[in-house]
């Protein structure tokens, strides 16, 4: 048997509806192939930020940096300001446990039409590797004079030949692994300073990945091009901001944000790495129980194959391609009437068929 600690953090709205689903499969998949799993379930999440003042406690990273890995729901709830919710708990999660690596993987699933013509199931399989630490999410800067006439704000972006590097050298060896393709997000024919930096070390780190095909894309038309042909990419390697959209843009591509996965990495494995679903809370189906699933059992899968299991992860992953391929079981948010619960259980029995 091989044994795992991972801290639960459901969160906020649906987060704590999905992570119970998530929780369900990991059990069962890990009762097929010997693994078994110890939870910590914390309550950090906005309800606690208006309890007490802070999202979580002082310290939390201590108790998080016991554990192998963590599984996040979502956070996020009206009367929060997001940057308190984000600053307060994800962020510093990311960036004590040098969690550098952003990754989201994109598919279009047989089933599971895109809202895009171009995008067929089995031609669009790629993923989005995001820088996750620095870069244009810095702290630095301020707010001057405010509510006068002559107020203003600043904020500088960081980029590092460390962080910027470390990123690349990740994307570039996920591409040798997969396909062979990698394709850079910049802007540097208007961001003057840190985008060329950033041309510059990919070409840089390209000189050590020979078998890697790879091409540049200003930012805006490579927004274009992830609609209309999206079946072109592989890997594609982008800044903290610009990754962050990209990987949404894509999410809808493949059909719905509801489905998407991420996973917060620290490659070296150094630090626990933390998993979630890129939805966000959803207060306004929150409490129904019918939040999709797909997204934080899709996360699942991804922690499994971080801690050495890519067996069970794929047993995962191809229990949500049947359900979506030979099935008319689906979620309110993918056009269906199915419930949480009820989607989970059409998992649970495809898993390992």
């Amino acid at each position: 048997m091989t044994h795992h600690s991972i801290a639960l953090i459901p969160g906020d709205g649906i987060g704590t509806e999905v992570l119970p689903a998530a929780r369900e499969v990991l059990d069962t998949v890990g009762r097929r192939h010997g693994i078994t799993f110890r939870y910590t379930e914390f309550d950090w999440s906005c309800a606690r930020y208006l309890r007490l003042g802070s999202m979580m406690p002082e310290d939390g990273l201590e108790q998080l940096g016991a554990h192998d890995a963590i599984l996040l729901g979502a956070v996020g709830y009206p009367g929060v300001p997001d940057h308190v919710s984000l600053w307060g708990l994800l962020i510093p999660i990311r960036r004590a446990f040098h969690q550098y690596v952003n990754l989201r993987p994109i598919r279009v699933f047989e089933g599971l039409p895109s809202p895009v013509r171009a995008a067929a199931p089995g031609e669009v399989d790629f993923v989005v590797v995001r820088e996750n630490t620095e870069g244009e999410y810095s702290e630095i800067g301020g707010r001057m004079n405010r509510g006068a006439p002559d107020e203003m704000a600043v904020q500088q972006a960081v980029f590092t030949r460390a962080g910027v590097t470390r990123v690349l050298d990740y994307a570039f060896g996920l591409a040798e692994r997969r396909g062979g393709r990698l394709t850079s997000a910049t802007k540097s024919n208007g961001i003057v300073h840190t985008m060329p930096f950033w041309d510059e070390l990919v070409a840089e780190r390209s000189a050590g990945h020979p078998s890697v095909d790879w091409d540049q894309e200003h930012i805006d038309a490579l927004a274009a091009k992830f609609v209309l042909d999206p079946a072109r990419f592989d890997v594609v390697v982008a800044s903290n901001l610009f990754g962050d959209i990209l990987s949404d843009l894509a999410a809808a591509v493949a059909g719905g944000i509801g489905i998407a996965p991420s996973a917060n990495l620290n490659p070296q494995g150094a630090y626990p790495s933390m998993f979630e679903p890129v939805h966000g809370s959803a207060p306004d189906i929150a409490g129904q129980g019918v939040a999709n699933p797909i997204g934080a059992i899709w996360s699942a899968a991804m922690m499994l194959d971080h801690l050495g299991h890519p067996g069970a992860a794929a047993e995962i992953t191809g229990a949500i391609a049947r359900v979506l391929a030979t099935t008319s079981v689906r979620t309110r948010d993918l056009g269906g009437s199915a419930s949480t619960a009820a989607f989970t259980a059409e998992i649970l029995r495809h898993l390992g068929s």
